[in-house]
């Protein structure tokens, strides 16, 4: 064989397997932007994993993800959507409110964008509606005020004697502060129970907010779901227990750190559901051709432990409608 023949076989060989590399798709990356703290999505990511999986994705193995997170600090999430789209992900994935969506949106109307929020989507302009969401995004909703008005009714059976009863909203959200407190006002009207709107937007109004409840003569007070107040369900459960208020939370992670009581949607159901359609958005779907979906598992969390130190007897009732019991 001549040398020339000889080399250019070898080349060949040499250069063939890496060609064939190179053909090879390149591997999905799918950028999670959270507005709350890392330290409370293991469950939620555990379940977004879960609808990943029943699509045929698997984190290392055929798609990537890369994280970014808040912390309750939402002038951060202009700049950590931009790493993201910089990044050139092939999804984002943005949770906790519409904040995030919002911010992902803004910043790009090619990627496609998943959320899950509490928020009316439609009312905010995030999508044009719920069976057609129109453009690069759609997600999972809840029905925050009917929550709300729900959240109002389970701790009135808890608390029977209270007259008096606070929310606590972030104005710094104001149409899911306002639509809450309308909705709120209206059922506390019809229950004869007085009801005062507070506000926090910080760590110090937190402190100031809580020292106002005696003022109010608030006998008991509702959480509304605000990624701010989400991420600190620490701060809160020390808060209620050092001010001795019966306080109602919108998820688990508050009753799980101490606090009295939860009503709220599924966040694992919810964050499930978008990890399936994040599988079949890799796989070739449109978010514009996915409706957005609203979720129906509601559940119940009670700490009998914080029940107990307040002097409060949980009904039956409740008791029996729980979907956990911490003691």
């Amino acid at each position: 064989m001549r040398r020339r023949n000889f080399i250019s076989l070898v080349g060949g060989a040499v250069a063939w397997p890496v060609a064939a590399r190179a053909q090879q798709p390149a591997t999905p990356v799918i950028g999670f932007l959270g507005a709350e703290s890392a330290d409370l999505y293991a469950v939620r990511l555990r379940a977004f994993h879960e609808g990943l999986r029943e699509t045929g994705f698997v984190e290392g193995r055929n798609v990537a993800l890369e994280y970014r997170w808040a912390e309750g600090r939402s002038e951060r999430l202009s700049a950590l959507v931009a790493e993201l789209v910089s990044r050139k992900v092939t999804l984002i994935v943005a949770v906790a409110g519409n904040p995030p969506a919002l911010a992902a949106k803004a910043a790009t109307s090619t990627i496609p964008i998943l959320f899950v929020t509490s928020d009316d989507p439609v009312a905010t302009g995030l999508v044009a509606s719920l069976s057609h969401s129109g453009g690069n995004i759609t997600g999972v909703t809840s029905l925050a005020v009917e929550l709300g008005v729900k959240q109002l009714e389970v701790l009135h059976e808890l608390v029977p004697t209270a007259r008096t009863i606070a929310l606590l909203v972030n104005p710094t959200s104001p149409t899911r502060a306002d639509t809450l407190s309308r909705g709120l006002q209206a059922a506390a009207r019809i229950r004869g129970v007085e009801l005062h709107v507070i506000q926090a937007s910080s760590e110090s109004d937190l402190d100031t907010a809580f020292a106002t409840l005696p003022k109010l003569r608030a006998d008991a007070l509702v959480v509304g779901a605000d990624p701010f107040f989400n991420s600190r369900p620490q701060q809160f459960a020390a808060l209620a227990a050092r001010h001795a208020v019966p306080t109602m939370y919108p998820f688990r992670d508050y009753v799980a750190a101490g606090g009295l009581i939860s009503y709220g949607d599924s966040l694992t159901d919810s964050y499930r559901i978008v990890g399936g359609y994040a599988g079949r958005i890799l796989k070739g779907e449109k978010p514009a051709d996915l409706p957005v979906q609203q979720s129906t598992k509601i559940e119940l969390f009670i700490n009998l432990k914080t029940a107990n130190a307040l002097g409060i007897t949980v009904p039956i009732t409740l008791l029996g409608r729980a979907d956990e019991v911490i003691e």
